[in-house]
């Protein structure tokens, strides 16, 4: 292939959509643990295939669906979770940090990666 086709090839190529599935779920150990130590640690859990994040809230930025799987949980146990293609912007209330998961799972501050929000 010409190297002019080639170049042709690329620009027809459409943006890249976000397909990074994301799912969301509640840990109820770390709601218990809450209670018992008279701690706010964030509860909600954002997974994608390249990191873990957790907030407070979390905003799903459209389409969404919620999955209940009591024969085939995730792996960390949960057994129901929403799931989205969409961006989602998480949110930490102590810190009042905010990170967005969106296209390819980058955040606001340009990095990929596990951590507390």
């Amino acid at each position: 292939m010409s190297k002019e086709k080639k170049i042709e090839k690329l620009l027809k190529k459409k943006p890249r959509k976000n397909n990074l599935l994301k799912r969301i779920h509640i840990n109820q150990h770390k709601i218990k643990a809450n209670k018992k130590n008279g701690t706010n640690d964030p509860v909600i859990t954002v997974k994608t295939s390249k990191s873990n994040d957790y907030g407070h809230e979390v905003d799903i930025n459209g389409k969404s669906k919620v999955v209940y799987r009591p024969n085939k949980p995730l792996s960390c146990g949960a057994r129901v979770w929403i799931e989205t293609r969409e961006e989602v912007r998480i949110t930490n209330t102590e810190s009042r940090e905010e990170k967005t998961l969106g296209y390819n799972s980058v955040g606001q501050n340009g990095q990929t990666g596990e951590g507390r929000v």
